[in-house]
């Protein structure tokens, strides 16, 4: 079989998606709406091979990041791979090689970059024939962000009610909004517990339920500010999603605490420049330290150097909206 190589961006979502309706299907509470990523990808090769696999057996070779992925991060990656293969009806074995551009698992959406990939690739080199929409489906089986990693610019996961109707579409082209995405990243480590762990606890906390009926008012809040490239409006709402997500977080059990003193200084510091320089920038936080800090192009360059001049900001990953997954000529393998 051909093997196939795809890249697909990471995602800053605007709303998050935290918490499952149905963790079989990683039904989310509420719907969400993210920014797909030009510049912190993920890169997947895939490539069927002719001896044959049992489901859930770890005989797919896998390595990512030039790590051979093994336990409960491989087992995860071999019950996507299993899903494929039912429907291609095919028990062939799979050799994946997957890169990030960004550190993983801390924060940025690795595993939705990494999930919409390898599926995109798995099943192309297949010859599956499925839409994007198909696809977004799929993804999310994987991880629940992925599904929004299957279309470029600005896009909307709709919450649906079953595996069919919980998918994501494009509301705006990547060309629509020339809005910047500047993460000031604190730490390069992997956090201690997985985004797909903390969804399950998201429904102990007593502050959940209030976040859920909110993002109902946000939706088309954030909606309407992409329309009209409303930056201040689009701003103040992502901030307040960003820390109730959080505090959802915190106030679970067991409580989930992914900020480090980096994170609340990065914080305190957008919000210092707005006030004293009047720089128009907004931050949000996906589950990690790292804080995605967004801005109009023209300030990019001034955003930028001042989180750079941050003591806990060891680097800053710049990015603008990004494409839906596209073939790569050089595999990795």
């Amino acid at each position: 079989m051909p093997k196939t190589t795809i890249r697909a961006g990471s995602n800053i979502a605007f709303i998050k998606y935290w918490g499952v309706e149905d963790a079989a299907i990683n039904l989310p509470q509420t719907s969400s709406i993210s920014m797909t990523l030009a510049d912190a990808y993920t890169t997947t090769t895939v490539e069927w091979q002719s001896s044959s696999a049992q489901a859930g057996d770890q005989d797919d070779d896998i390595v990512i990041d030039g790590r051979t992925l093994r336990g409960e991060a491989g087992a995860r990656v071999v019950r996507h791979l299993d899903r494929i293969r039912a429907l291609a009806g095919t028990n062939q074995r799979a050799r994946v090689a997957s890169r990030n551009n960004f550190p993983m698992a801390s924060g940025i959406a690795s595993s939705a970059s990494g999930f919409a990939a390898l599926t995109v690739a798995a099943c192309q080199a297949l010859g599956l024939d499925m839409n994007a929409t198909q696809l977004s489906a799929l993804a999310r089986l994987g991880s629940g962000s992925a599904c929004r990693s299957l279309f470029g610019g600005f896009v909307l996961w709709d919450r649906g009610y079953d595996h069919e109707t919980s998918v994501a579409r494009m509301l705006f082209l990547p060309e629509h909004w020339d809005l910047y995405d500047l993460v000031a990243i604190v730490s390069h480590g992997e956090k201690k517990v997985s985004s797909e762990g903390g969804h399950r606890l998201a429904a102990t906390s007593p502050l959940n339920q209030a976040r859920v009926e909110h993002v109902k008012t946000l939706l088309p809040i954030v909606q309407e500010a992409i329309a009209q490239c409303d930056l201040e409006q689009l701003g103040e709402a992502i901030e307040w999603d960003a820390l109730a997500m959080h505090a959802v977080m915190q106030t679970g059990s067991p409580s989930l605490l992914y900020w480090q003193p980096g994170t609340l200084e990065v914080i305190q510091a957008v919000r210092r420049w707005r006030d004293e320089e009047g720089l128009a920038a907004y931050f949000t936080i996906d589950a990690g330290p790292n804080v995605h800090v967004l801005c109009a192009a023209e300030d990019a360059p001034t955003v930028q150097a001042h989180l750079a001049a941050l003591p806990s900001v060891v680097d800053v990953l710049v990015s603008r909206p990004g494409p839906a997954p596209y073939a790569v000529t050089d595999p990795l393998f």
